[in-house]
């Protein structure tokens, strides 16, 4: 039987009526998240965490949102996964790597030799080098297989070089000499060859004595067929001291060496209290860092040492200094992160 012409048209009046309703004419897209932007770019905009903050729910619903990648700030140092000789604890760490799949995160793994958060069984007592050799082996072997497949890098050797470029006299290099970082890059590529083996220190932002040690180093672990596949710059910068003006071109360098540059652990500190003034040369520094990355290929990405000055390393360590990060206290986004936003195409 035919349908009237009247039955059609009132139940098209229906249909659009209901449609409207369904789909508001001021709805906004949702912003996208600074994980969305980087990855753009193809690379990760991620956050540091550690394990006390996994208490805040408003803290980690941030975290798990607006940051594609996140390094665990304490939990894979050596004092946390090998408290007593030969006896590992991964609990910590594991904490973190859960929410981070559960978010679908990229981690970095941090960090499996430096001379600091050792275990007081490995420093207070004097080894041999054939005796510190072995545990230094079996400590990275042992965490690189736990860990195997689930990060993308690891920094293997933290902070090798004084500023003068001379190397850091650390228990590892005066028992074993400057050998023990080739080492632990060869011991920790046999366990995991698919993750990227970094060095990684701070106050190597732009050309100077300290990141030509760096740069010299790794061109000969190239030579010698050593796998170094990375070079972290950690980023810590403060407003007094000025901004590396040739941060591009010093990752640019590194580059040109055939590995990878990562922004490792940034934040950018000041006098307190914090002036407007400050805050928006604190923007610029952060938009121009990461303008740095962007402009150099194989910069893979950025990773603020955490995102939130609730949660700072800064105020405990340099007194009178802090408000460092992208957030304040309170979670809110500061200028930092609108100027990143921006320069990531947000």
């Amino acid at each position: 039987m035919p349908v009237s012409r009247h039955l059609i048209a009132l139940s098209a009046a229906v249909c659009l009526a209901a449609g409207l309703a369904a789909a508001p004419a001021t709805a906004e897209p949702r912003p996208r998240t600074l994980a969305e932007l980087a990855k753009k770019h193809h690379k990760y905009f991620g956050s540091a965490t550690d394990n006390p903050e996994f208490t805040d729910a408003a803290y980690l619903k941030l975290l798990g949102s607006e940051f594609g990648q996140t390094t665990p700030g304490n939990a894979m140092k050596w004092e946390t996964t090998e408290p007593r000789r030969g006896v590992f604890d991964f609990t910590a760490a594991e904490e973190v790597m859960t929410f981070a799949k559960a978010h679908h995160q990229k981690v970095r793994g941090h960090t499996l030799v430096w001379h600091n958060q050792l275990p007081a069984w490995l420093t207070e007592r004097s080894w041999t080098a054939d005796e510190l050799r072995a545990v230094l082996k079996n400590h990275i072997q042992t965490e690189v297989r736990h860990f195997k497949g689930r990060v993308i890098h690891w920094d293997v050797v933290n902070e090798a070089f004084n500023e003068d470029g001379t190397y850091r006299e650390s228990l590892f290099y005066k028992t074993l000499g400057p050998g023990y970082i080739a080492d632990a890059l060869r011991w920790a590529h046999e366990i995991d060859p698919h993750a990227k083996l970094y060095l990684n220190d701070y106050n190597v932002d732009g050309i100077g004595p300290k990141s030509d040690a760096y740069h010299s180093l790794i061109k000969q672990l190239k030579a010698d067929g050593v796998p170094v596949e990375g070079f972290g710059i950690q980023g810590h910068l403060a407003l007094q001291y000025g901004f590396p003006a040739d941060v591009r071109q010093n990752m640019q360098r590194f580059a040109d060496l055939g590995v990878e540059v990562a922004v490792t652990e940034l934040d950018i500190r000041m006098p307190l209290p914090a002036t407007p003034e400050k805050l928006a040369t604190q923007a610029t520094w952060y938009a121009d860092y990461v303008k740095a990355c962007l402009a150099v290929e194989k910069c893979v990405g950025v990773t603020v040492w955490d995102y939130t000055d609730k949660y700072s390393w800064i105020p405990s360590v340099f007194p009178g200094e802090g408000a460092a990060l992208p957030y304040d206290e309170n979670l809110t986004p500061k200028p930092a992160y609108h100027a990143i936003r921006k320069v990531l195409g947000g």
